[in-house]
C-alpha cells in the first residue's frame, strides 16, 4: 500500500528475465533505500515492484508480463526518462495522500499542461488505440473532487466530461518540479490507478442482494432526480 506521495526521481533500466534495475537519482534517497529489503515493494511510477536484489544506489525489481503490458513500463518513451519512486506505507506512517494500491488500471495521454496563475492545470486522455480499455477501466472512477493516482501520484480530479473521456487535474509547483509531471510533453504516456474505495462501491452498487435475480438499479444523475436527490 502506498500513499501517493512521490519521495524520489529514480531511472529504469530494462535487464533480462522479467527484471529491471531502478537507480534512485534524485529526491529523499535514504526514505527509499534506508531499511529496503529483499521482497519489499517499491512503487515505481504508480507500479507496484517487488525488490529482488540491492544495489548501492537502488535496486532491481521483478516485472511480469502482465505489468509491462497493462503500464507504461514495458513503452518508456525518451521524454518520460525519470521514474517516480515511493517506498510502501509503513504501520503509524502519515498517509497524507490516498490509499494507492500500485496496481495499475490502466493508461492515459497527456493532452496539455497550462500553467494557471502558479499552478499546472494538466489534461489527461485515452490514447488513440486504447480508447475502450479506457471506457472500462479508468472512466468508472472519474468523478469530480475525486482521487486519481497518475504516475504513483496522488492528485485531485478537477474536471471530466459527462462521459468521463478525459479528466483535468491541479499540479502545484511543489509537486510538479519533485516529479516526473515536469518532463512530460503533450502524447506521453502515464499510468493511471482509481480510488480503491470508488472500486468497491462500485461493486457494492452493483452486486446482487439478498440473492435476486437482477442487479441493483445503477445510480445515474436521473435516478438521484427521480429519488429526491439533487434539488437542494
Amino acid at each position: 500500500m502506498f500513499t501517493g506521495l512521490i519521495q524520489a526521481l529514480g531511472t529504469l533500466e530494462a535487464l533480462e528475465g522479467g527484471r529491471s534495475r531502478i537507480r534512485c537519482v534524485s529526491g529523499d534517497l535514504p526514505s527509499i533505500l534506508q531499511d529496503l529489503a529483499i521482497g519489499d515493494s517499491v512503487a515505481v511510477d504508480g507500479v507496484c515492484l517487488t525488490v529482488v536484489e540491492i544495489e548501492a544506489s537502488g535496486f532491481i525489481a521483478a516485472v511480469s508480463p502482465e505489468t509491462l503490458q497493462r503500464s507504461t513500463l514495458g513503452r518508456m518513451q525518451p521524454d518520460n526518462s525519470y521514474v517516480n519512486l515511493e517506498a510502501s506505507l509503513r504501520v503509524g506512517s502519515k498517509l497524507g495522500g490516498h490509499f494507492v494500491t500500485g496496481h495499475v488500471d490502466g493508461v492515459g495521454c497527456l493532452q496539455e499542461s497550462v500553467l494557471v496563475g502558479n499552478s499546472w492545470e494538466m489534461s489527461f486522455a485515452a490514447p488513440p488505440t486504447l480508447a475502450e480499455v479506457w471506457q472500462q477501466r479508468i472512466a468508472p472512477y472519474l468523478v469530480p473532487k475525486g482521487s486519481i493516482a497518475v504516475n504513483g501520484i496522488s492528485l485531485t480530479v478537477a474536471e471530466c466530461d459527462r462521459a468521463s473521456r478525459w479528466f483535468k487535474v491541479a499540479v502545484i509547483p511543489h509537486t510538479y518540479e519533485e516529479t516526473n509531471l515536469r518532463t512530460l510533453q503533450p502524447g506521453s504516456w502515464v499510468n493511471l490507478e482509481g480510488d480503491i474505495l470508488g472500486k468497491y462501491v462500485e461493486k457494492f452498487l452493483h452486486h446482487r442482494v439478498g440473492g435476486a435475480t437482477e442487479p441493483m438499479e445503477a445510480i445515474t444523475p436521473e435516478f438521484l432526480a427521480e429519488h429526491g436527490y439533487g434539488n437542494g
